[in-house]
């Protein structure tokens, strides 16, 4: 990974802070900005720097780590370090990165921070594969004897049909030898959902949520047991 992740410490307790700040010189891939005492210094910076990482203390004066970390709307990635192992099931309620319990030896901490590296390299990748699609609006399948373009935003739903797709649009309906993996890599990420195995959804064109079912131009599409929360966190937002 070539960029750093951009590091904020949160900590009251001075010995507690310096020791962390040891660890982070350690590893390359991080870049500590900041050391802030409480929460109310933190949330001032936030608002002035671009962080990647915040390695935040949950028992803090005037506002918990906890409460800090659902007041922000975007938050960055957090690790809470704490000595209270009591509050880690809250920690990962708010999809913390990690639980640090004080003591930590320097290889749970390594732990830790991969797991933030891995996640950030996911979620860029991610990123830059939306950006990447979105600047293409259309592509061509071979239909029967021909390649039809196929305008992505007009897609309403795709179907698996054996070892063939079928691709319901706005106005049509285009049926190609292809897989269903082939079919999503087509497909911006952030605009389409695989609600099931059969099925791949524009969640634009979802029109009400019914049961297990999506209903999408009059149609009754399903949604996997599996994949249930997922595509409601997709469509509710």
């Amino acid at each position: 990974m070539s960029k750093k992740l951009k590091v904020l410490i949160v900590e009251d307790e001075h010995l507690a802070a310096e020791g962390l700040k040891s660890y982070v010189a350690e590893i390359e891939f991080l870049e500590l900005i900041a050391y802030c005492e409480n929460a109310l210094e933190a949330n001032k910076l936030l608002s002035e720097q671009s962080i990647d990482l915040i390695f935040l203390d949950i028992q803090m004066p005037k506002i918990t780590g906890i409460e800090f970390l659902k007041s922000l709307s975007k938050p960055p990635m957090v690790i809470f370090t704490t000595a209270y192992p009591n509050y880690a099931l809250q920690g990962y309620e708010l999809d913390v990165i990690d639980y640090l319990v004080k003591p930590y030896p320097f290889d749970r901490f390594l732990k830790a921070v991969n797991k933030a590296k891995d996640r950030f390299v996911l979620e860029n990748s991610n990123n830059q594969e939306s950006e990447k699609n979105r600047e293409i609006d259309y592509f061509f399948v071979k239909s029967e004897q021909k390649l039809e373009k196929v305008v992505i935003n007009e897609i309403c739903y795709v179907e698996a049909m054996e070892n063939y797709v079928i691709i319901h649009t706005d106005s049509q309906k285009t049926i190609s030898l292809m897989t269903m993996k082939s079919m999503e890599e087509k497909l911006p990420l952030d605009q389409f959902i695989r609600s099931h195995k059969s099925y791949i959804v524009n969640i634009s064109k979802v029109e009400s949520i019914e049961g297990n079912c999506l209903n999408v131009k009059s149609k009754q599409l399903p949604i996997s047991r599996q994949n249930k929360q997922e595509v409601l966190n997709r469509i509710l937002g």
